[in-house]
């Protein structure tokens, strides 16, 4: 990683330190609870646009925007050799997501489709809450 990324990964994870409340002492290194949270959020949000390609044609632009945000800030915080790992996540976060998208829209029973509707929307919500306008 250049050292323009590790400074530019810093100055977003004391930001988002600063957000949480989280003590700057905490920040020196980028934990790895913030990187797993963006690459769960990366992984969300490919699969919602996935489902929006089916269900929300236009909902989909926006979405590829906002996961593409979520993987530029995810690039500057990977550490080296660790790309497989954080692939991994990406991964399994985005079958999670793409299932309960799937269960939100094709249950049989309208209170398990509401729950997860409300679910996945709430997921993406917080991976959203991240971004700038």
């Amino acid at each position: 990683m250049s050292d323009l990324k590790r400074i530019r990964a810093a100055c977003f994870a004391s930001f988002l330190a600063i957000l949480a409340g989280i003590p700057a002492h905490a920040t020196q290194d980028i934990p790895d609870q913030q990187l797993s949270f963006f690459a769960s959020c990366a992984g969300r949000l490919s699969a919602t646009m996935e489902h929006q390609w089916m269900f929300d044609g236009p909902g989909s632009e926006t979405t590829e925007r906002q996961r593409n945000a979520v993987v530029d800030i995810l690039e500057t915080m990977i550490p080296k050799g660790q790309g497989r790992a954080v692939l991994a996540l990406r991964i399994e976060a985005k079958m999670a997501h793409a299932a309960l998208l799937t269960r939100a829209t094709f249950s049989t029973e309208p209170q398990d489709a509401k729950w997860a509707l409300r679910t996945a929307e709430r997921l993406t919500s917080d991976c959203k809450s991240f971004l700038l306008s």
